[in-house]
């Protein structure tokens, strides 16, 4: 029927503390309890007949996106893996390009990942609506029904009709102010932007051609000097690093004459900020939204959500506040859209909050940083069944390990031994080694590490199952 296409990219940064660099928004689960934002963009195309989806991620997110796809029984799902980001024109070149070469010119779904849709059957009507339009060369982009004069999206403006629900886009708007934007919701002519779009693949391919062919020439030689590791696509650095970068939008919809806008009413947002997420959420009698332990008094249109423990509130109004292992962020719902000043100020202190969690996940597992002082760093590590740690060394840190449930299987120099619970074992400075999980359930360990230097960067690998090769901490 049609070839979903999913963004996996992006930062999320105005959702800090819950999205991170290394764990942003669209792999929480934000709204459903149940999926992440990315779970729930593949759940909601169930009932279309469409094939397995194309994710587009970050070369960080690939183990995340990996797994997410894995628990929703798409092991055979393809990812592409950007090394750098390009803007949406490039990302979505390279899938039209994949998708040529795998199956013959199919029709392009291309949907961004961290976006929330809560009436699902009237987004499948929309795809009805606008499969004909792309089958017949139009290139088709959804417009939101707009339910308030909105100054932080762009707009559509709706022209004359085409075919059967479609109409022409008569121009792109960028974000209006206020007063421009009550007078788009009084038309009834302009449409939010959704940054979806639904298209041949060869059309789009031959409007990038005509409009932006040097963003096309540097697709096709990045995937053509590019590899595949299992089911990710790794696209070619240096041939990709030298596309030029732009929009979808700039590259090819404000320039082509198909151009075609399906309108879509169906509870959409993108969750661009904790307002936006406080405004589709559920909310008791006095308009707040509570998430795990919290306790309200003469509080009222809030945002409370706790992690780890109990949040208490007393006398406050329109406030987001959201408790984490590592952080507390505290602002008012007029102020979100500046929580990414504070990521910024985290990143250029070169603090590890903007990045990560206390809670890292990785390929083989998680890890929880307890605890740490000048010469040491305590970790809870979980193992999960059959997966194993990169066989490696550390030139600055012993460690020790103390088993707390499972098994685990050490190497350690020559010897290889295991280790049960409420056992433990030694591994000194410049030994190498590695740790496996041969069991059924998960292992669980507490590592303490001591040493004149307890860095992420002082690890040497030897052999990974995974295929990682930049220097990261197991």
């Amino acid at each position: 029927m049609f070839f979903p296409v999913i963004m996996a990219g992006g930062s999320g940064s105005r959702l800090w503390p819950l999205s991170r660099q290394l764990n942003p928004k669209q792999f929480l689960t934000l709204v459903d309890a149940e999926h992440s934002l990315l779970q729930a963009t593949i759940k909601r195309l169930e009932g279309l007949g469409a094939s397995l989806p194309l994710l587009i991620c970050n070369e960080q997110h690939r183990f995340l996106a990996a797994e997410q796809l894995r628990l929703l029984g798409m092991d055979n799902a393809n990812i592409l893996l950007e090394p750098v980001g390009r803007n949406t024109a490039p990302a979505i070149a390279l899938a039209a390009i994949q998708a040529c070469e795998s199956t013959d010119d199919p029709i392009l779904l291309v949907l961004a990942a961290d976006h929330l849709i809560q009436d699902v059957e009237a987004f499948h009507a929309s795809l009805q609506t606008a499969l004909p339009l792309a089958a017949n060369g139009k290139l088709v982009t959804f417009g939101i029904v707009p339910t308030h004069a909105e100054t932080g999206y762009g707009y559509l403006e709706k022209g004359d009709a085409v075919g059967d629900g479609g109409f022409r886009v008569n121009r792109f708007v960028e974000k209006p102010d206020l007063e421009t934007a009550n007078k788009y919701l009084e038309s009834g002519n302009y449409f939010w932007n959704s940054g979806m779009f639904m298209f041949r693949a060869s059309r789009y391919l031959q409007e990038l051609e005509k409009f932006s062919p040097e963003i096309l020439a540097a697709c096709r030689e990045a995937l053509s000097k590019g590899e595949q590791d299992l089911h990710f696509t790794r696209i070619d650095n240096a041939a990709f690093s030298a596309c030029p970068e732009d929009s979808i939008d700039y590259a090819v919809m404000e320039k082509t004459a198909d151009a075609v806008m399906v309108p879509l009413d169906a509870g959409w947002s993108d969750i661009g900020s904790w307002s936006a997420l406080w405004d589709v959420d559920v909310k008791n009698a006095d308009g707040n939204v509570l998430k795990g332990d919290v306790i309200c008094e003469r509080t009222q249109g809030s945002y409370v959500h706790a992690e780890h423990r109990l949040v208490a509130t007393v006398g406050v109004n329109d406030l987001v506040i959201v408790e984490t292992k590592d952080a507390v962020l505290v602002a008012h719902k007029d102020q979100v859209q500046n929580v990414k000043k504070i990521v910024e100020q985290l990143k250029n202190d070169k603090r590890h909050e903007y990045a990560n969690h206390r809670e890292v996940y990785r390929p083989w597992g998680v890890y929880d940083s307890i605890d740490q002082g000048e010469r040491y760093q305590v970790k809870r590590i979980t193992v999960k069944p059959g997966a194993k740690l990169s066989v490696q060394m550390h030139h600055h840190r012993a460690e020790h390990w103390i088993v707390v449930s499972g098994v685990a299987k050490v190497t350690n120099g020559d010897k290889t031994y295991l280790v049960t619970e409420n056992q433990s074992t030694f591994i000194p400075i410049g030994q190498v080694h590695a740790l496996e999980n041969p069991g059924v359930i998960p292992l669980e360990l507490i590592e303490v590490q001591s040493g004149s230097y307890l860095g992420e960067d002082d690890i040497v690998r030897f052999e990974d199952r995974y295929g990682r090769v930049e220097v990261i901490k197991e």
